[in-house]
């Protein structure tokens, strides 16, 4: 290859002459095309940058409108709608971060308005409920040794102890927080180990209870005495059945070692049914009270974040 004037001559196949431009007239015959290319890439940065920009405004204004239509809904009360249309900005808008940030706040506020109107409904319903209890429990004796029970048990009067000496039955009690208990109490000569109950109606319809894991047996100036409890929504369903059938006459069975029958007498039936009745009210006043309790929690929850903003 020779160099001669700025160009190189070198030999190419068949002893022909070939030649071609230096380095330096290549950067000078180039230098318009690198110019070109820089500018079309500048152009290119530039358009993608305020296409960018113009994204990000659609994206802001369309999360602003979302956030809008949850203040409105939050203003008319329609809570659920509120929360439906602030959880679509965080789906749907996930950088609008101006938005996400109104949105959480208006959030809180929707959630302790919930809260607020919702205590509000527990208070009524609460005030009801103890109306309700206040017409029954006059009718029921309260057993509590406030020395030793923090919660005592209402029985009906024809159900106490003192008047149901030596005889076998059924007797209901509820606690003064709402929890019935069915006990089978056996009087007789001889132990029959009983620990469970079947209760029959005419039609031959029965229920039955589970094997009770509360129970105990003891003698008495030679009389043998067993009992065994069973809770309500533990008990086979056999309170609700004798509630079901308190004006029919009733057969219980004690089922043990050895069985021994007998006849429920209409007091106990209808003893059943009001214990019944009671521990329905008592039991949603407890309900009631958890709830609120819920609520204030909440309420003290919400506020104290929002002060921290």
């Amino acid at each position: 290859m020779l160099q001669r004037y700025g160009y190189y001559f070198y030999f190419c196949r068949h002893n022909r002459f070939c030649f071609g431009m230096s380095s330096v007239d290549k950067a000078v015959r180039t230098a318009p095309i690198i110019k070109k290319k820089t500018m079309m890439k500048k152009t290119i940065f530039c358009a993608c940058m305020a296409g960018m920009l113009l994204a990000c405004s659609n994206v802001e204004k369309e999360a602003a409108q979302k956030l809008e239509a949850a203040r409105i809904a939050y203003e008319q009360g329609n809570y659920n709608e509120a929360k439906l249309q602030i959880d679509s900005i965080k789906i749907l808008y996930p950088k609008a971060f101006e938005a996400r940030r109104a949105g959480i706040k208006l959030m809180q506020d929707v959630e302790l308005k919930e809260q607020e109107n919702s205590l509000a409904y527990l208070d009524s319903l609460l005030a009801e409920k103890q109306l309700r209890l206040d017409s029954l429990k006059g009718s029921f004796v309260l057993e509590k040794d406030t020395v030793y029970q923090n919660v005592g048990n209402y029985l009906h009067p024809s159900q106490v102890i003192e008047k149901n000496l030596h005889r076998s039955f059924l007797r209901f009690q509820v606690d003064e927080r709402g929890k019935m208990r069915m006990t089978s109490i056996y009087c007789g000569a001889t132990f029959i180990h009983h620990t469970a109950v079947k209760v029959t109606a005419p039609d031959g319809s029965y229920a039955e209870t589970p094997v009770s894991h509360d129970s105990y047996e003891t003698t008495d100036l030679g009389e043998k005495i067993e009992k065994a409890d069973y809770v309500l929504e533990e008990d086979g369903g056999v309170i609700r059945f004798i509630v079901a059938n308190k004006d029919h006459s009733l057969r219980v069975t004690y089922e043990g070692d050895r069985s021994f029958t007998t006849r429920m007498l209409p007091a106990d039936r209808q003893a059943a049914a009001a214990v019944y009745q009671l521990a329905g009210t008592l039991a949603a006043i407890t309900q009631i009270q958890k709830s609120r309790e819920e609520a204030n929690l909440k309420i003290a929850f919400i506020k104290a974040k929002k002060e921290k903003q």
